[in-house]
């Protein structure tokens, strides 16, 4: 029997909490872009942006697994 990965989101988050933070960190990057281009805060931001959107993938590729491997049982 294959292991499971249980998926543990900050706090038992939503999709969708994540994704509005995800929005909101893009919306802070493309602010802090226009005025200061190089700054370090721009390379945090992007790094927790993809922290976030990974997070997302991960999720929905559980869910869809699980809903398929519901499917084929059937």
């Amino acid at each position: 029997m294959r292991a499971q990965r249980v998926w543990k989101v900050n706090g038992a988050a939503s999709i969708g909490q994540l994704q509005t933070r995800l929005d909101d960190l893009n919306k802070r990057l493309g602010q802090l872009e226009n005025q200061h281009p190089e700054t370090w805060k721009i390379e945090e931001l992007r790094s927790r942006a993809f922290d976030l959107s990974r997070e997302i993938d991960d999720i929905r590729c559980a869910e869809a697994t699980a809903a398929l491997s519901e499917l084929l049982r059937k």
